[in-house]
């Protein structure tokens, strides 16, 4: 490993994990890259470069915040190879492998090759002429107080299902523990490579959701009784869909890839983030 990139959440303190970075980096000769536009904030001894560049030439991508910095980091290593570190700054961390008091043996774990590596799915949607990508979710959402989102799911090359809701998700295996968990779908492990389909407060009679192979086509239709509707890439609004418009949606197996040292498997982060419990019924005693 010769260069180490830096993503930061833009408002949680970083310096601690910075100063951890740059200090493992100086004694094996490694370089460290961040985007300019956040690392000058601290005032630190990263090189700065543009986003583009960071990715592109960084053997591994060192996120350092919350689930939305790691899916950042997701996407600008998106192509490039390159693997993510998630480090938890503050808050539970879903995507993230350590806390900062772990990062520099994980650091020399990645530096050994002792460590395995989560392949991730990334869902494009073609809306109009633009190309959007997410690691977790496209969800076609309703504006408040605008009328309800009708969309039809076209699966295979062919209608499936109509519905009327607040918003339908297209989630990833990954991203079934968020906007899709929340409207009531399942929760896959991120090794299954497939999308969900999860209508969230949905009205129409059918409310189940629909679970597609990365071989069949998908697409969503705006339908023509449909309000205008917002298109939410990973949580942030990112175009407009409007009546009579239609979406297509393209898995991308291997998109990028997540550092796992083997401390948790998805399954304890899955319960412990979600603060699953087992039933009263089945944990009391007669």
């Amino acid at each position: 490993m010769h260069v180490v990139g830096i993503v930061l959440h833009p408002e949680r303190d970083s310096a601690e994990a910075v100063a951890a970075v740059l200090d493992w980096a100086m004694r094996r000769g490694i370089q460290v890259l961040g985007i300019e536009t956040e690392i000058s904030r601290l005032r630190c001894a990263a090189i700065g470069v543009s986003e583009a560049e960071l990715g592109q030439r960084a053997d591994l991508l060192v996120s350092l915040g919350g689930d939305g910095t790691m899916l950042r980091a997701m996407r600008l290593a998106d192509g490039t190879g390159a693997p993510v570190l998630g480090v938890n700054l503050g808050k539970l961390g879903f995507l993230a492998e350590v806390d900062v008091p772990g990062l520099r043996a994980a650091l020399s774990a990645v530096d050994a090759q002792e460590f395995t590596i989560e392949p991730r799915l990334a869902v494009d949607a073609i809306a109009g002429d633009q190309l959007l990508t997410a690691f977790n979710d496209i969800a076609l959402v309703r504006f408040p107080g605008h009328a309800t989102a009708k969309l039809s799911v076209l699966a295979g090359g062919q209608p499936f299902v109509s519905y009327a809701a607040d918003a339908v998700v297209v989630a990833t295996p990954a991203g079934s523990t968020a906007y899709s968990f929340s409207a009531g779908g399942p929760i896959v492990s991120p090794s299954v490579e497939a999308l969900l389909v999860t209508p969230a407060a949905p009205h129409s009679a059918y409310n189940r959701g629909l679970v597609l192979s990365i071989r069949d086509s998908l697409a969503l239709e705006v339908l023509p009784a449909s309000g205008d509707l917002g298109v939410e890439v990973d949580g942030q609004l990112a175009a407009q869909a409007r009546p009579g418009d239609r979406i297509k949606l393209r898995p991308r197996p291997g998109a990028a890839s997540v550092v796992r040292l083997g401390g948790t498997t998805f399954y304890q982060r899955a319960r412990r983030k979600l603060r699953l419990t087992d039933s009263a019924e089945i944990l009391s005693r007669d």
